[in-house]
């Protein structure tokens, strides 16, 4: 399985596509689609020259590779399209959650996974973000979508 475009569209509206590089957050050197390394493993420095468009939505399909891959690793369980995008894209922006594979390996509860979705990973050096609050609650909504 591979992220369709509605899963490539929500990550881009959330990262934004950024030419130069630029602090997220986390206080980490990012470009394009909030990427943090090059296609070649190197990171992004502040001192880089911009990209073009292009590139951005290149290295966003180069590193979605890996984000999908932790997901069909970490994943045992039949998902279907949307809900494999809604984890890719959690995963995009947080390397991923054991905690949140176990839920749905478990096949918990839809209350107790959109509540996880919508309560955890939405704070940025220790303050809530009104980004990462609609981030997550953007993700349960296409897990859940029919």
């Amino acid at each position: 399985m591979k992220t369709s475009q509605n899963g490539i569209n929500l990550i881009k509206q959330f990262e934004g596509v950024f030419l130069k590089p630029y602090l997220c957050p986390a206080n980490k050197p990012t470009i394009g689609i909030g990427s943090c390394y090059y296609e070649d493993g190197t990171k992004v420095k502040m001192t880089d020259k911009p990209i073009t468009e292009e590139r951005a939505l290149s290295l966003l399909a180069t590193t979605l590779v890996n984000y999908e891959a932790i997901v069909k690793g970490s994943i045992k369980v039949p998902l279907n399209q949307n809900q494999f995008d809604a984890l890719v894209s959690h995963t995009y922006n947080t390397g991923g959650s054991k905690t949140l594979f176990e839920l749905v390996n478990r096949h918990t509860g839809d209350e107790a996974i959109r509540t996880w979705f919508e309560t955890k990973y939405t704070h940025g050096a220790g303050k809530l973000l009104p980004g990462l609050v609609r981030r997550r609650k953007a993700e349960a909504d296409l897990y859940f979508k029919k």
